[in-house]
């Protein structure tokens, strides 16, 4: 159960409907977010919610079955719009693009970067300068230097930066330096990072863990939501099976279940989701006629010489063509949208 309070409830009417609510037995927890004030019920008891919307400072009341009961579509059906600022937003019935390096590298790498996206209208940069490599002696990132001066030089541009965050102790020191929080695959269950990023004031991407099912991650994002932060983001990223001929298994088939069962955005990744440049763009078209609201893809000038990754990364070449082949493909699909 999700009760969506008035923004001018007192204390005492709410202390008041949370008793008689915990008398009904249910546990109620109150979740404060950027955008409202709720309060979720927990409990088995059969009960008649007229009762508890007559009660004084409730704005509306639902009854969500779902584990994950704030990012349900059951009581929001109007789909979320994540605002970035200057116009730039991830939200359904359009098509974000984000492209960028696996790995932030140089200040000369992220100019000519920028130029490329500038000459493609594309206004969300993506890359990571704390990078989480399953061999210790792999490039690791810049760091906190190379995050300020991609700052600086995103700012300059217009551009937007989506970047990961690894550890509770980095979320205070890059807030001012980023427009989205990615969470990778590997941390989708760091629950504690997931709690702390509930308490900011940005936008945050989950990606889905390595094996992790889709109910898996919409129960990550409901960790976001529920510590405060409704600005999330889902991102299919592909998952680990049996099958070797590729990187990973990109899943399409969650991003129609996932725009069903959440009101939240859904991006397809498929750099991670193949993992062979050659057939990127085919998985990223593929993903905007599943239903995807963007897709992030990863870019580099040279990918033979980049850091990491550069197996599934496209050239600018090749990356200006998948951009106009995105935008031709996402117009193609609201034709059939409209059928």
């Amino acid at each position: 159960m999700i009760i969506q309070l008035n923004q001018d409830i007192s204390n005492t009417q709410k202390a008041a409907l949370m008793d008689q609510i915990n008398h009904m037995g249910y546990k109620v927890t109150e979740v404060k977010t950027q955008v409202g004030d709720y309060l979720i019920g927990i409990g088995k008891a059969a009960i008649d919610i007229r009762k508890i919307g007559l009660l004084n400072g409730i704005q509306d009341i639902h009854i969500v079955s779902d584990e994950y009961k704030l990012v349900s579509k059951k009581w929001k059906v109007k789909p979320t719009r994540i605002d970035l600022g200057d116009g730039i937003g991830i939200e359904d019935g359009e098509m974000a693009i984000i492209t960028g390096p696996c790995s932030i590298e140089s200040e000369e790498q992220i100019a000519k970067v920028i130029g490329h996206m500038k000459e493609n209208q594309i206004s969300l940069m993506r890359g990571g300068v704390f990078k989480p490599r399953s061999s210790p002696y792999a490039f690791r990132g810049l760091g906190m230097e190379g995050l300020k001066i991609w700052y600086q030089q995103a700012r300059e541009a217009g551009i937007k930066i989506v970047t990961e965050v690894m550890q509770v102790s980095q979320i205070e020191e890059m807030h001012d330096y980023i427009d989205v929080f990615q969470v990778g695959a590997r941390n989708t269950q760091n629950f504690n990072l997931l709690d702390e990023l509930g308490k900011v004031d940005k936008a945050v991407m989950i990606k889905r863990g390595i094996s992790g099912t889709i109910e898996e991650l919409l129960q990550s994002a409901e960790y976001v939501f529920s510590g405060g932060n409704e600005k999330l983001i889902l991102c299919e990223r592909g998952i680990r099976t049996y099958e070797k001929a590729s990187r990973n298994t990109l899943d399409l088939n969650a991003v129609p279940i996932l725009k069903a069962k959440s009101h939240l955005p859904v991006v397809v990744d498929p750099s991670h989701g193949i993992g062979i440049r050659e057939f990127v763009p085919q998985m990223a078209l593929a993903g905007v006629m599943a239903g995807a609201d963007g897709i992030i893809y990863e870019s580099h000038e040279n990918p033979d010489k980049a850091y990491s990754d550069g197996q599934q990364t496209l050239n600018f070449a090749q990356s200006a063509l998948l951009a106009d082949q995105i935008r031709k493909t996402f117009a193609l699909r609201k034709t059939f949208d409209l059928l």
